[in-house]
This record gives structure tokens, C-alpha cells and sequence, in this order.
């Protein structure tokens, strides 16, 4: 599992007064990018990108400017160029969001699909199954 905390700007607050819920697609992009970067060696953060080919999100309270919100991150599956995440968003123990998405490994030269080798998948997978 990985932990990110999720700065709220002025500019994230809609006219309903909350964070506008497209600010979580942003929130999700770099927890998941953050937590590639902490889990890879150097060298795979250089030789692999990571794209959003699909994210659903399931709000359940709004967050407002003041309040301290963290993602939990937590790869669930590796499937050859395929990485399935579940974020959970939290202000407290309270869950706000709940997150599942499906991100695509591509070589950072060729910027086509590249399977994820069995030891990386293993600092993802591995470290959040022990």
C-alpha cells in the first residue's frame, strides 16, 4: 500500500462550495505515478510510462479547503501490460471516494504496451499481499 496526501487548492473548490470531483482523476494520476516511483528502481521509472485506460469513482462525502485528505493506493493485479489499482480516499478514518482503475505499462521509447515483468509486478503486488 501506498499513501499519498492530497493537496487541496482554492482553485479545486467548485460552486457547490466542495473539491470538484475532477480534481480526483488528478488526485489518482499522481498517487498511482508517486507509487510506481516509490516501489521501481530508477532504472524502470526511466524505461516504463504508465497511462489511465480506465478509472471509476464512487463518491461517497464531499472534501472541502481545509481538510487533510489522504489516498491509500493499493495495486491489486498485474496482467502482462496491465496494472489494476484500488484507491480508497480518506479525511480521517471517514472514506470519501472509492476508486478502481486500470493503468497500461509502455515503453518510454517505442510508447507501445509492454508487459510488466514478474519482479516489478512483485514490488507492487508482493509488497501489498506480506
Amino acid at each position: 500500500m501506498f499513501r499519498y496526501t492530497a493537496d487541496i487548492a482554492g482553485s479545486d473548490i467548485d460552486h457547490m462550495g466542495h473539491v470538484n470531483n475532477a480534481v480526483y482523476l488528478r488526485w489518482v494520476q499522481d498517487a498511482v505515478v508517486k507509487y510506481w516511483e516509490s516501489v521501481a528502481p530508477a532504472e524502470a521509472v526511466a524505461t516504463h510510462l504508465w497511462v489511465a485506460l480506465k478509472h471509476e469513482i464512487t463518491y461517497r462525502k464531499p472534501a472541502f479547503l481545509n481538510d487533510l485528505v489522504f489516498a491509500d493506493v493499493i495495486a491489486q493485479e498485474v496482467k502482462g501490460a496491465r496494472t489494476f489499482f484500488s484507491t480508497l480516499f480518506r479525511r480521517g478514518e471517514e472514506t470519501i471516494a472509492e476508486v478502481t482503475s486500470c493503468w497500461c505499462c509502455l515503453d518510454s521509447v517505442s510508447r507501445r504496451p509492454m508487459r510488466v515483468a514478474t519482479d516489478l509486478a512483485n514490488r507492487f503486488i508482493g509488497s501489498d499481499r506480506k
